[in-house]
């Protein structure tokens, strides 16, 4: 069985997080991954009692990131995204910004309001609109903006927390660095420590990897090595074997999975089960994802208000996951990716008969893509500290659009 980590004021009973994917990670999906972790505990036959501060029994579900400029706003989208889902123990947002100050005052928001557990900070994000204004994964470079940044959301979430019974915990997720000859995330480690962050995610590629390649694992291992603070690894988890081998390579504390859970919320029963001493799997027969997609679109028009046309829509991404690896036509896998009511949904469903579960289904999925030239604010990499220049235009480098 593995040892709970403490992120501060919250235990993990189970190492894993949910790691924030723009356009995924809603309410919804993280109610049906949480719900797939909890009864991976039942299956290994584990029970759980309340902690001290917050607990979250099966894992850690992180809402997709949020700006920090758009929650100051309250713009209504972000308001929606920040909607927790009702059952999870430990509401968890993560934030992206810039501007040491308006990060501060998006902290004391979710914390003075209650609308957050734990708060995790992204300086992992590689997209060109995020890193050309000198944010996400680039951001790390500027040792001074990072330091500034992190003990301002640490500064304000102990202030707004003097209510509550506990402080809401801050972590960060960084990547490696830039590329091979900028890296970042010792520094950024050594940092983040000092200015009271209490967990770190790491993804092991660079920014000029995006997505592809593989994961760096090695990494993973030095910067456990060099920090007391508790790591857990993120890059290329698709299976229990590669969490536990993630584990076993680095001495890292527990896994961050992304795109390995797309279309498979089940993954995380699997994950643990295995981390509480279980070989039980999910395995789901076809008809049995056939109703997790179904209630995955119920609750859905929930959180959409309704709105059963948008629920529809944006589970349309999801359905070429879900049936990963089944033997499904073409027309019926077109047929579903155009469907916008719920009826019809479960009409297109119900002609695809049974199978069980496939082998094809597992291993790597979602979109590795190719390396990509960074891109950066002018002269970033010229110095670790901001110009006078640059610090001048880093408030118009915050976005006020949420979703990475």
């Amino acid at each position: 069985m593995s040892a709970p980590v403490q992120l501060g004021a919250l235990t993990l009973g189970t190492p894993v997080m949910l790691a924030p994917m723009a356009g995924v990670t809603n309410p919804p999906f993280r109610q049906l991954c949480r719900e797939a972790g909890e009864s991976g505990l039942k299956a290994a036959g584990y029970t759980w009692q309340e902690c001290p501060g917050t607990f979250a029994p099966a894992g850690l579900w992180v809402c997709e990131m949020v700006t920090t400029r758009a929650l100051v706003e309250r713009n209504v989208e972000t308001m929606n995204m920040i909607k927790p889902d009702p059952g999870d123990p430990v509401r968890s947002i993560q934030l992206y910004g810039v501007e040491p100050k308006t990060t501060a005052e998006a902290v004391r928001i979710l914390v003075a309001e209650n609308r957050a557990d734990h708060i995790d900070l992204n300086f992992g994000c590689p997209a060109p609109k995020v890193t050309r204004k000198g944010g996400g994964s680039a951001l790390p470079w500027k040792t001074d903006l990072f330091e500034d940044l992190t003990q301002a959301a640490v500064r304000a979430s102990e202030e707004a927390s003097r209510d509550r019974d506990f402080v809401v915990p801050v972590t960060a997720k960084v990547r490696i660095g830039v590329d091979d000859g900028h890296t970042t995330f010792l520094d950024a480690a050594r940092i983040a420590e000092d200015s009271g962050i209490v967990g770190l995610t790491l993804h092991a590629r660079t920014t000029a990897q995006h997505y592809s390649g593989h994961a760096h694992w090695d990494r993973i291992g030095e910067l456990t090595a060099a920090t007391s603070l508790p790591v857990l690894g993120n890059g290329d988890v698709f299976e229990v074997e590669d969490a536990k081998a993630i584990m076993e390579q680095t001495g890292c504390r527990g896994v961050a999975v992304g795109r390995g859970c797309q279309g498979r919320p089940w993954l995380f029963h699997d994950l643990a089960a295995f981390y509480h001493g279980s070989e039980h799997r999910a395995s789901p027969r076809l008809s049995e994802v056939a109703a997790i997609i179904v209630r995955h679109a119920e609750l859905s028009i929930d959180h959409f208000n309704g709105d059963e046309h948008r629920a529809l829509r944006e589970l349309r991404k999801h359905m070429a996951w879900y049936l990963r690896g089944f033997s499904v036509g073409g027309s019926a896998r077109n047929a579903l990716a155009l469907v916008s009511t719920l009826d019809e949904l479960r009409e297109r469903l119900a002609e695809l008969g049974d199978q069980p579960y496939p082998e094809a289904a597992e291993g790597p999925r979602g979109r590795a893509g190719s390396p990509k030239q960074p891109h950066l604010p002018d002269g970033w990499l010229d110095s670790r500290e901001l110009s006078e220049a640059q610090r001048a235009k880093i408030a118009l480098a915050e976005v006020n659009v949420s979703g990475g």
